[in-house]
Parts: C-alpha cells; structure tokens; sequence
C-alpha cells in the first residue's frame, strides 16, 4: 500500500514539474526570458507542497461542516486569501450555477412535452 502511495505522489509530481517547465518555456518566450531547471525545480516543488496543504485543509472544511465530501465552498475558503483568485471561484461557480439551471429548466420542459404526446 505505501509503495503504491509513493509511486502515485512520485508521479504526481512529475506531472507538476513537466507543466511548470511547459508554463515556465511559455512565459520566457513571451518575455525573451529564461529559467533555470533550478528554478523550475523549485517552483514545482512549491506548487506540490501548497496543493497538499490545500488538499488537507479542504478536507477539514468538509470535515468540520460534517460533510464527506468537498464542496465549492470549501474551496472558496481556501481561496479566501487571494482576491484574484477568490473572484475567480465565485465567477465560476456562479456560471456553473446558471448552467445547472438552464439546464434544468430545459430538462422540465422535454419532460412536459413528451408527457403532452
């Protein structure tokens, strides 16, 4: 079992480390910048480190409000420290919100007019 976690985490942060090098290659062309892999270690690394601390802090929200499961407000808590960011979620979640309704709205009426025939 602790294998399995080692080579799930293992590539995990692989995975971080190749988009940070991908997002780092694309930011440097743009501003005829470069990054070192040193730097792009150490950013991947960070980014890992603070979607960890994210992942349990998300958990004790859900927890806390005796829930089993993460929901958007858990995650604008977490977001709550950033204004960018935290505008970001609720702009998102308030167009995920309008979709379900639209979508909803449209369900009801397929439902009342196969009903009709």
């Amino acid at each position: 079992m602790s294998d399995d976690k080692d080579e799930t985490q293992q590539r995990l942060k692989a995975a971080i480390h190749f988009t940070v090098g991908r997002l780092c290659q694309m930011t440097g062309e743009d501003h005829q910048r470069g990054f070192s892999r040193q730097t792009v270690a150490a950013i991947a690394e960070t980014a890992f480190r603070q979607c960890d601390v994210f992942a349990k802090d998300l958990e004790a929200f859900a927890r806390h409000a005796k829930r089993s499961t993460v929901n958007s407000e858990d995650v604008k808590l977490i977001a709550r420290r950033s204004t960018a960011l935290s505008i970001h979620i609720q702009r998102k979640t308030e167009e995920l919100n309008q979709e379900k309704k639209s979508t909803g709205k449209r369900k009801s009426r397929d439902t009342e007019e196969e009903s009709k025939e």
